[in-house]
């Protein structure tokens, strides 16, 4: 399973609040589905034959310190408790389109294998916008130059860590060994948006 995590500490959503119900949840979830973003990734999965159906992004109560994820064949998870603005759940949403629409263009994507993880990681922390400059000043991470592929190479390194088959080590080189092909793979966008 793919992992978002949650937002970080000093985030405008990363803050102490218990999070959404699952029905405000799933209200958020419905707004995020209009979005343009959210509507072209939409478009794309069902171009490369894989369709979303209406149950596929559920609203959830999470135990685990995780805004979300995407596990093959059982679609993707936003977990309610850790939500806090429409912005949290926008983002996990368009960041686990991206897992679902790779998995979909490569029938053999295997999580368990570190360099596949990485590059799915890679692509959905690039693309999605969870590094854009205003989001990492609001983290705390104020990096001017060269701050969204320290941001991507932090959050792989970190969504690899909760991989059980990932070590540490193998993580780092599994993502330094597929960065440059993944980094630079924008699709189903003509460039990063």
């Amino acid at each position: 399973m793919a992992e978002e995590t949650v937002p970080e500490p000093g985030s405008a959503s990363g803050s102490a609040s218990s999070g959404r119900t699952v029905e405000e949840c799933e209200d958020m979830i419905r707004r995020s589905l209009r979005t343009p973003m959210v509507k072209f990734l939409r478009e794309h999965m069902e171009k490369a034959g894989c369709p979303i159906g209406d149950n596929f992004i559920k609203a959830v109560n999470c135990d685990r310190k995780m805004a979300g994820g995407y596990a093959t064949g059982l679609g993707i998870i936003v977990c309610s408790n850790h939500m806090n603005i429409q912005d949290d759940v926008n983002q996990v949403v368009i960041h686990e389109l991206i897992h679902a629409y790779d998995e979909c263009r490569a029938a053999n994507l295997d999580w368990s294998n570190c360099a596949h993880h990485a590059c799915a990681e890679i692509r959905a922390g690039h693309l999605s916008g969870d590094c854009h400059y205003k989001r990492e000043l609001l983290r705390g991470y104020m990096k001017i130059r060269g701050h969204e592929q320290e941001c991507v190479r932090r959050r792989v390194m970190k969504s690899l860590g909760s991989n059980p088959y990932c070590s540490e080590a193998a993580s780092r080189d599994a993502m330094e060994a597929v960065w440059d092909v993944c980094y630079n793979d924008t699709q189903p966008f003509d460039r990063a948006p």
